[in-house]
């Protein structure tokens, strides 16, 4: 069976979801989320997937020989499947240092460098204070990204309980957000419903009000604000003992911040602790937005009622980066260079990610999938060239005309 998100699978004798045993344990198929979701079903024109889709294009290579539904199904199902047990032996053969220990360890020292980012802030000369306030922002971002999005998905440890400690601290107390609808809204509906028109299609990140120079340049400054913000809203989605655990634990986090800028750093005036204080928080605000849309804005989307195999799903809607030594520490090798590995099995952390990359890969391209990978570079300048087409029209639906 193949490995999914949330309740669909699970391995024994590895961590996935924070349960080590040694089989595969069937459990119970979700094909909508918890809540009831509305599809928009706006009369959209269906395009073939070999038209003029934005992203990596597919080759002569990648088109698999046409089959029925059927046998297309069964045979990604399989595919799956055998990608799944090449993957589980990867990670039975993995210590829990590179299961766990590694990202426990990033998160470990950023938060060991935190005195000396506020003890930086001190000084009246220009390059300790800069420096104060690069090791601050970057340690907020290793804390806020990368620790959110691991404790998201349980994947720093083989603990349940502890996971739900971990989600609340990074999610909650870090980031001012909510553990409940955040785990809603990226597990089940964005790895569940990847690139499904309505649902999972990265919708949420376009605000088609704002040019492309706004969104891409300063909107980004705005993260640390709106962030809280939109938390508040969605507290009113939340059972009444979580919104009172997520308001406390959000005003602990933020007044924690602006309190050691005051004491520590010794900043006299609270405008600037303030302003200090955003600017440590939107410090990589601008590569925070640029991967969550590079990465699946731009390739093939799909309805509802024709969304394919998870296998191919992921093949198609997921796009890996370059890896960069800065964003590799601050966002997670999930969030950089093994996207597609991180969507293919999600609960893995990202150094198991990192590690299962050269077996994913050559896997996917052996069997004629796309695996798709681009530079930062060129997709900046795609969305800056085809903004219009990509963050304000709406996506064309993909039809698997050629592909299944």
């Amino acid at each position: 069976m193949p490995l999914e998100d949330g309740d669909s699978a699970r391995w024994r004798g590895q961590q996935v979801n924070g349960e080590v045993s040694g089989t595969l344990q069937e459990g119970k198929t979700e094909d909508r989320p918890r809540r009831d979701t509305a599809v928009p079903n706006d009369g959209r024109t269906e395009v073939m997937a070999e038209g003029r889709e934005p992203g990596p294009e597919l080759g002569d290579e990648d088109v698999i020989p046409r089959r029925s539904p059927q046998q297309a199904g069964q045979r990604e199902e399989a595919l799956m499947a055998e990608l799944s047990e090449l993957v589980q032996k990867v990670v039975r053969s993995s210590s829990w240092w590179e299961r766990h220990g590694v990202d426990v360890s990033i998160l470990a020292c950023s938060i060991l460098l935190l005195p000396a980012g506020f003890l930086c802030l001190r000084s009246a000369q220009a390059i300790p204070f800069l420096v104060g306030v690069l090791t601050l922002g970057v340690v907020h971002h290793t804390l806020t990204v990368k620790g959110s999005h691991l404790a998201s998905h349980n994947a720093l440890t083989e603990s349940k309980s502890w996971g739900k400690v971990w989600a609340i601290f990074f999610i909650e107390l870090c980031s001012a957000f909510t553990v409940e609808q955040g785990t809603y809204n990226h597990v089940k509906i964005h790895h569940g419903y990847t690139n499904i028109i309505g649902m999972g299609d990265s919708s949420t990140w376009k605000v088609p009000f704002l040019n492309r120079y706004v969104y891409m340049f300063v909107a980004p400054l705005a993260v640390p604000i709106i962030t809280p913000l939109v938390a508040l809203d969605l507290l009113r989605n939340v059972e009444w003992k979580a919104a009172v655990r997520t308001l406390c634990c959000m005003f602990l986090g933020l007044y924690c911040h602006y309190w050691l800028l005051l004491h520590v750093s010794g900043f006299q005036s609270p405008w600037a602790a303030l302003l200090c204080m955003l600017l440590i928080r939107s410090l990589l605000a601008h590569p925070y937005i640029h991967v969550n849309i590079f990465q699946h804005i731009g390739l093939p989307m799909f309805a509802p009622e024709r969304k394919p195999k998870r296998i191919q799903l992921m093949s198609l809607g997921v796009l890996n980066l370059p890896r960069n030594p800065l964003l590799d520490w601050a966002f997670g090798h999930s969030l950089i260079s093994c996207h597609v590995e991180h969507h293919l099995f999600p609960s893995l952390s990202d150094n198991m990610c990192l590690k299962i990359k050269p077996v994913v890969s050559q896997y996917l391209k052996q069997k004629k999938l796309p695996y798709n990978e681009d530079t930062y570079t060129s997709r900046l300048q795609l969305f800056l060239q085809r903004y219009e087409e990509l963050m304000v029209h709406a996506p064309p639906i993909t039809e698997l005309v050629g592909i299944q």
